[in-house]
């Protein structure tokens, strides 16, 4: 996996790209994110990365943590979490910021989606419903769910009511519209995964890494739209014009 960056979401507003057009973007503050530890292949049996994100007062740690924190010279946070990578170049210490993300790039985001605690299956799984008319008292039920001799049970993975939401979600290439360095923000152009003040991830696209999409230009398109107006007006008075032959 990519190296990424721990952030906060903050909610949705509105961006403009340099050509004006308004998009819908997530706000989240990323990082800066302290490198706490090191794993490595040869003691470990894998490399990866202990990152930190967000103060906590120390008196809100117990003894292991402070410890950690303290063997590391950095903290304390309220999030550590690992990040595989095989890149050996990060130090202890040293602080991951947005620099690691350009304008325009594409990105993956992960995060819990929002809890919506028990539901029926027709939230859950989108089911259409039973009949709605004709004495049917079966509307929303979930129906027969098996059979009594074989297999003599329900079998495994049905979609039931149940516990919805609260899940790891990932979503892929999401395109970055603008990064402040000043205020540790990325604006993300869409949805991303879980509620306002969320943890979430973000690392470059796995499927298209280093891949920067730019805004189109719209001058063509409305050149295009002026020359197709003009015609429809062109056309449009020569069917208003009277023929030679018809009476005045």
């Amino acid at each position: 996996m990519p190296i990424g960056l721990l952030g906060k979401k903050l909610g949705m507003t509105h961006a403009y790209d340099p050509y004006g057009r308004r998009y819908a973007v997530t706000a989240v503050e990323a990082g800066p994110c302290t490198v706490l530890q090191r794993r490595e292949a040869k003691s470990d049996g894998y490399e990866a990365l202990q990152l930190g994100f967000g103060t906590v007062k120390e008196s809100k740690l117990n003894k292991a943590q402070a410890g950690q924190f303290k063997k590391a010279g950095a903290g304390p946070f309220r999030h550590v979490r690992e990040v595989r990578t095989a890149n050996g170049e990060w130090k202890v210490g040293q602080q991951l910021t947005v620099e690691l993300f350009k304008e325009y790039e594409l990105v993956d985001v992960s995060g819990i989606s929002v809890g919506k605690g028990f539901q029926g299956g027709m939230k859950r799984w989108h089911w259409s419903g039973g009949p709605e008319t004709h004495g049917s008292m079966s509307h929303r039920a979930p129906g027969s769910i098996g059979s009594t001799t074989t297999p003599g049970r329900v079998w495994k993975g049905h979609h039931l009511p149940g516990h919805m939401g609260s899940d790891k979600v990932t979503v892929q290439n999401l395109r970055l519209l603008k990064v402040d360095l000043e205020h540790n923000l990325l604006l993300i152009q869409g949805a991303i995964p879980g509620g306002e003040n969320g943890l979430v991830f973000i690392t470059k696209s796995k499927k298209r890494p280093e891949f920067i999409k730019k805004p189109v230009e719209i001058t063509v398109a409305i050149e295009e739209d002026e020359t197709l107006s003009k015609t429809a007006k062109a056309a449009s008075k020569k069917l208003k014009q009277p023929s030679a032959g018809a009476p005045k």
